[in-house]
């Protein structure tokens, strides 16, 4: 990527009464900004299923988000925050929450300074028995951190997060966890654990609203990626190219993704989760194509899709990765990816339609908008939202997106 993008480009004025701090009672209530063909207009998130094509396809998120902030307290009162961010050993996330007595997490330590030695506890009751867990800082990693955790209860280290760890939401919303997020602050179709933030344009959907999809004869699907931290760090270069991407890690099934491949109808991706998932799978179809493997065990790379030629289509490079994974007997697709979607250049090749919530200023989320609609439609968008009083950021109120047709 050589183009410069200037992120002050890609700035708005944000007043804090606009972010929403909680949720609304009911969580379909929200409106919709919806957007097509350059036209802007406004209705309740309850119509969705209505303004979708019939027949398309609507592709949902499922990862769920884990309780991953754990606090201790030293014996002279100092509070110290462990914010578990990535398994390290094991690295995988399904045998780390299985792990029994001890396991390492890569993770942020917030008021480090006062950690200096020796290992933090916290003693709690479970079953009736008096139990601990401690956590041992392994390696300062400047930013990141690794620490071993061990504990001592009859619990896998998901059920002890369970137990003792608090939901971690937006440092924006500037105020702690209460009950209320503790489902809120989670979608109705959440399955897989791995997440630190939630895919929050999913938490607007009920099951009568999927329902309703289905009776449109829209068909669902799901992908699942494990949101980072990364996902709320600003760009910070005023070229925005020289912003490093964090990488997350995705799955999806083999079924999925033939599913994909013949629905000219069009895909609704819910969330930029789901974008950066289906918009990773043309790079690994292209590497397929380059060298007979998808080369799966290493991470999409920031720019990879922006050398993938012009001519070569999504529902190509899907059915070459579909090949791929039938020859080697998968019907599962593991990967990660640090794709940046920026306006300078990038191409969908498999979203149509995006459901999405209003995104911070000089965010990697808003450049990913801008290149969906247009560089010149994005102000538009924001303008109308903060005109007719719509809720920003996780908590805040929903948009439908129709990419521009070329």
């Amino acid at each position: 990527m050589t183009k410069e993008l200037k992120i002050s480009d890609y700035d708005y004025p944000l007043p804090e009464e606009r972010i929403a701090r909680y949720p609304l009672a009911e969580r379909d209530a929200s409106k919709l900004l919806v957007y097509r063909d350059g036209v802007v207009s406004e209705t309740r998130f309850t119509r969705l299923p209505e303004l979708l094509p019939a027949g398309s396809l609507t592709v949902f998120n499922n990862t769920r988000v884990i309780r991953a902030r754990i606090v201790f307290f030293k014996e002279t009162g100092a509070r110290i925050e462990v914010f578990c961010l990535e398994p390290a050993d094991p690295a995988d996330y399904e045998r780390a929450f299985a792990c029994r007595e001890t396991c390492r997490w890569h993770g942020i330590v917030g008021n480090l300074k006062k950690w200096k030695e020796g290992p933090l506890s916290i003693r709690f009751e479970h079953e009736g028995k008096p139990s601990a867990l401690t956590a041992t800082l392994v390696e300062n990693r400047g930013k990141e951190h690794l620490v071993e955790f061990r504990w001592d209860a009859d619990l896998t280290f998901g059920q002890l997060l369970e137990w003792l760890g608090r939901m971690p939401i937006p440092p924006y919303l500037n105020r702690d966890t209460q009950e209320i997020d503790l489902t809120r602050y989670q979608t109705v179709y959440s399955r897989f654990e791995g997440s630190v933030a939630a895919p929050t344009a999913g938490l607007h959907f009920t099951p009568a609203v999927i329902d309703a999809l289905h009776g449109r004869g829209i068909a669902t699907e799901e992908v699942t990626l494990h949101v980072g931290a990364g996902t709320f760090l600003p760009v910070k270069d005023e070229d925005a190219t020289h912003h490093v991407m964090h990488t997350e890690h995705f799955e999806i099934r083999l079924d999925t993704l033939r599913r994909l491949a013949e629905r000219p109808e069009g895909v609704t991706a819910v969330g930029t989760t789901s974008v950066r998932t289906l918009e990773s799978l043309p790079v690994l179809g292209y590497r397929v194509r380059l060298t007979g493997t998808a080369d799966e065990g290493r991470a999409v790379g920031q720019w990879e899709a922006y050398g993938i030629p012009e001519s070569l289509t999504g529902p190509e490079l899907l059915e070459s990765l579909i090949g791929y994974l039938e020859r080697r007997g998968l019907e599962k697709l593991k990967s990660a990816t640090q794709i940046m979607i920026t306006p300078a250049g990038f191409r969908f090749r498999i979203v149509s339609a995006l459901v999405t919530n209003f995104h911070q200023p000089k965010s990697t989320l808003l450049l990913l908008i801008a290149a969906f609609v247009g560089e010149d439609r994005w102000r538009d968008i924001y303008r109308f939202a903060l005109q007719n009083g719509f809720r920003f950021l996780s908590y805040g109120d929903s948009s439908l997106l129709f990419r521009p047709l070329r």
